[in-house]
């Protein structure tokens, strides 16, 4: 076990607290599984009839380390796979990770997930298959994969698809960031709660495990009005296709200063992991169930880990922090239906991702 996932009892309630402050809460490969053995010893324990996961908070109160519920998964370590070990690591990450990620989906006990500070990638994925998904006036949450040429993974293309307007399509393609009254009125949170409030709620939760639904209602506040609302109309008209091309031509004819901001935004995107998130959630939706739709991300992770887009959008953003990625292909023109495909296809039956 790790000590970077904290596992404890509180009353009724099995608690995981993530406890890598440094690195903003970022999942490694450890806490994966540190995780995933104490929900699995939990499934069978009739001690335990909820399960809370949050973040710990340091013990010097120190704000910078204050910031994170889950800022992602080990994007150095996966990195360092797609350059050293042809991504051999990096897939076990995957692997495992989405096993995590189906484990708290078909957890059958209620699973109330914090999400009090920066929610982003592998945070998603930890927060989003939960039954109760708590906002705060510190969330800030986001799938920013296309900015290190990955995709929006970890269940992304079974929660973003299925938000209403083409709000998922618009996160996914642009890795914009919600705040908490965001979350709440995209659908992405399930209450919002003042952070004052989050003690609280644990400790009722746990000596009351019946009581989840009325509990939050209780503590939970009116939000502020949510900005993006502002914008459901020109995303859901801007973002209507599932072709980027004719996403990148709307913004470009649309005029409003919204769209031109969105398509500088766009623009220091990888157009590959674009189209493969645009696909991606198109076909989700035409998936049986999450096991399915984790399948097919598993597809996806092997191959564009190895891609030249990944190990340059890290370098980019985490390694040089030059912000300046050469992206390869370089346009969207450029990302063929053939690469696409071959991107999608199956593995070999023995390498296919399994559910635990």
């Amino acid at each position: 076990m790790t000590d970077e996932v904290l596992a404890t009892r509180s009353g009724a309630a099995g608690v995981l607290s993530l406890n890598r402050p440094r690195a903003i809460h970022a999942l490694t490969l450890d806490m994966v599984h540190a995780m995933t053995a104490s929900l699995l010893d939990w499934r069978g324990d009739d001690g335990v009839a909820v399960v809370m996961i949050d973040h710990q908070l340091p013990a010097d109160g120190d704000p910078k380390l204050s910031r994170g519920f889950c800022a992602g998964g080990d994007i150095a370590f996966l990195r360092n796979s797609a350059l050293n070990d042809g991504g051999t690591s990096g897939r076990k990450f995957f692997h495992d990770e989405y096993q995590l990620n189906h484990l708290l989906m078909t957890y059958g006990k209620p699973v109330v997930a914090f999400m009090d500070g920066i929610t982003m990638g592998g945070g998603v994925g930890i927060s989003g298959p939960a039954t109760y998904r708590v906002a705060t006036e510190n969330t800030k949450l986001a799938m920013p994969e296309t900015g290190i040429g990955l995709f929006p993974d970890v269940g992304g293309g079974w929660f973003l698809s299925r938000l209403k307007g083409r709000l998922g399509q618009y996160l996914a393609l642009t890795g914009a960031r919600l705040d908490g009254a965001e979350c709440l009125w995209a659908g992405l949170a399930t209450h919002y709660l003042p952070s004052a409030n989050l003690a609280q709620a644990k400790a009722r939760i746990a000596a009351e495990p019946d009581n989840i639904p009325a509990i939050l209602r209780e503590l939970s506040s009116v939000p502020p009005e949510p900005k993006i609302a502002a914008h459901a109309d020109d995303i859901a008209r801007l973002f209507a296709s599932d072709r980027y091309e004719d996403i990148l031509a709307a913004l470009e004819a649309d005029g409003s200063d919204f769209a031109a901001e969105t398509l500088k935004t766009l623009h220091t995107k990888s157009p590959q992991t674009c189209k493969v998130a645009l696909r991606q959630l198109a076909t989700s939706l035409t998936l049986p169930d999450f096991a399915a739709n984790m399948a097919m991300e598993y597809r996806i992770g092997a191959r564009v880990l190895t891609l030249p887009d990944f190990a340059e959008g890290v370098r980019a953003v985490i390694v040089d922090k030059d912000h300046a990625p050469k992206w390869s292909p370089a346009t969207a023109e450029g990302v063929t239906d053939d690469l696409l495909d071959q991107i999608f296809a199956p593995l070999a039956e023995a390498e296919e991702w399994q559910p635990l």
